[in-house]
């Protein structure tokens, strides 16, 4: 095991009917701002439970967050925290909004040009606005962990940063939440969460028997819940066992002590921004291809985690890597998750743009060993297709 520090401050409040707890939760004078995505979270009437558990404090929203949250949008808010002279926001919605609160939070504290935050991927935040979280939506694992995503249009730069300074003061976790969210949604939170594991555990051994015994655990329940999560149902124990695994995903336990790898997700994030395609999506095109391209890199990993998370063990070493593969491909599409590029518009005439957004981003030594050269990304990527 890999020497680590695990530094979380984050409380999670976990259970039902947990909104009303935010009235103890946010300091009583505060100056809050409440930031949210789309009209859903006014028509569910979750925006409604929040404000009333606000009570009394001075609240002003922001809405319009997008799914992939944009610079441009998000420096709306940090100007509304700024003139309105705000000092706590609440972040309620899923992944995006709580990165992209976490955003606000560093930028409506940072004195100079606020993409630098996202170029130096956190190191310029010194301070942030303090914030808490109503999860809306598991997948990301936002809710308890100091990075986020944001993207700029107008050069269609998908950035990562992080900061001990935007751990959220508190989450709300509801599993009911969920109930309203539609299938494609909850397909990807499985996905998200789903590959969020294989980042971490998907690498090199090192004897951390914890955090892969864990690491299979969050696997395998992910792919036993799926089913029941994906029903029409409103089934209390899936969703509050999805909500917990996409917690757990991603929140730095299971990074503790082991390489991590996360190459997916940075080719993944190119092509969001390219393309569109919605995050999850991306991550369900090229794990699989990524699997098979670096087998060889990987193959301690892979034996271990076709035995243990798939119960394969016949078979010779290639063709149990071959089934692993397989089940990791078959487990996305059975969600209703395509997983090749052609099935959302992206052939081989594409895969050069993506490549030099690559390269312009220092994208250049991905990977646990930093082995995913430029010539490795291709390689995937045409996998991918």
């Amino acid at each position: 095991m890999l020497n680590f520090e695990l530094h979380n401050p984050t409380r999670i409040v976990f259970g039902r009917e947990t909104i009303g707890r935010i009235n103890e939760l946010v300091p009583s004078g505060a100056r809050a701002l409440v930031l949210y995505g789309g009209e859903s979270a006014r028509r569910n009437g979750v925006l409604g439970q929040v404000h009333e558990a606000l009570g009394s404090r001075v609240v002003f929203e922001f809405g319009g967050i997008e799914p992939n949250p944009s610079f441009e949008t998000l420096m709306g808010a940090v100007e509304m925290v700024r003139d309105k002279k705000l000092d706590f926001l609440l972040a309620v919605g899923g992944g995006s909004v709580i990165d992209g609160a976490k955003f606000v939070a560093a930028a409506a504290a940072y004195d100079g040009d606020p993409w630098r935050i996202m170029e130096t991927h956190g190191a310029a935040v010194t301070q942030a606005v303090p914030f808490g979280a109503v999860l809306t939506l598991p997948a990301t694992g936002s809710e308890m962990n100091r990075g986020a995503v944001i993207t700029r249009k107008s050069t269609q730069a998908k950035l990562v940063f992080s900061s001990p300074h935007v751990y959220p003061r508190f989450s709300i976790l509801d599993p009911t939440m969920t109930y309203t969210l539609p299938s494609r949604q909850l397909a990807n939170g499985l996905v998200d969460a789903f590959t969020h594991v294989m980042e971490q555990y998907l690498t090199y051994p090192v004897d951390a028997r914890v955090q892969d015994r864990i690491s299979e655990g969050l696997l395998q329940t992910l792919v036993e819940i799926a089913p029941q999560v994906l029903t029409p149902d409103e089934n209390y124990e899936a969703r509050a066992n999805l909500m917990w695994s996409a917690t757990l995903a991603l929140n730095g336990l299971i990074a503790a002590g082991v390489p991590e790898d996360w190459s997916t997700h940075m080719i993944g994030h190119e092509l969001t921004a390219l393309h569109g395609i919605e995050h999850a999506r991306t991550l369900a095109t090229v794990l699989p291809a990524a699997m098979l391209v670096r087998r060889d890199a990987k193959r301690a990993r892979l034996l271990q985690y076709a035995e243990r998370v798939w119960n394969i063990t016949e078979g010779s070493e290639a063709e149990r890597i071959d089934a692993a593969i397989a089940a990791t491909r078959g487990f996305f599409e059975s969600l209703g998750v395509p997983t090749h590029l052609r099935d959302y518009g992206v052939g081989a005439e594409h895969i050069d743009a993506v490549i030099a957004q690559l390269e312009a981003h220092g994208m250049t030594a991905l990977g646990e060993r930093q082995g995913v050269t430029l010539d490795v990304s291709r390689r995937i990527l045409e996998a991918s297709l």
